[in-house]
């Protein structure tokens, strides 16, 4: 495993999250539409070998020594699935999306749900981000070694 198998992972990272910082963005945009059902991405570990593998090889490699606590994977968004969550029903007989009674459905985001998962997605979007700084960092200085 090489250098670019770490900038695969932080790349990975970066369409994951930034995927769900999208679905946040729709989500909390249809905060008042009726009958709007909310988004939840689906994140999943995928087999593939995490920057602390590559990290670990590098250095059993090189050095010879020992690894650190070993861990696996890399993210992927899995799908999308709606939130089974209903929303509150508001009476509104002249609403076009009423219901046969009047009744009108209202969206099921809350959006303190939303600015937080909005948060956590930023900042393991940031952490990618630094995944592929840190290896465009390391793929430089091994690349001055020699001249």
């Amino acid at each position: 495993m090489g250098i670019f198998s770490a900038m695969n992972i932080g790349c990975d990272g970066l369409k994951v999250h930034s995927a769900r910082l999208d679905l946040n963005s729709k989500n909390i945009a249809n905060l008042d539409t009726p009958n709007y059902v909310r988004k939840i991405p689906l994140v999943v570990a995928t087999d593939r070998s995490s920057f602390l593998s590559v990290m670990n090889q590098m250095k059993e490699s090189t050095f010879g020594a020992g690894t650190l606590p070993y861990s696996t994977g890399s993210v992927a968004l899995a799908g999308v699935v709606e939130d089974p969550t209903l929303g509150e029903k508001i009476y509104k007989p002249g609403h076009p999306d009423a219901d046969e009674n009047g009744y009108i459905r209202t969206s099921n985001v809350d959006p303190l749900v939303e600015i937080t998962d909005a948060i956590m997605a930023q900042r393991a979007y940031e952490a990618s981000l630094a995944i592929l700084t840190i290896t465009k960092t390391m793929a430089d200085r091994a690349s001055s070694i020699g001249s």
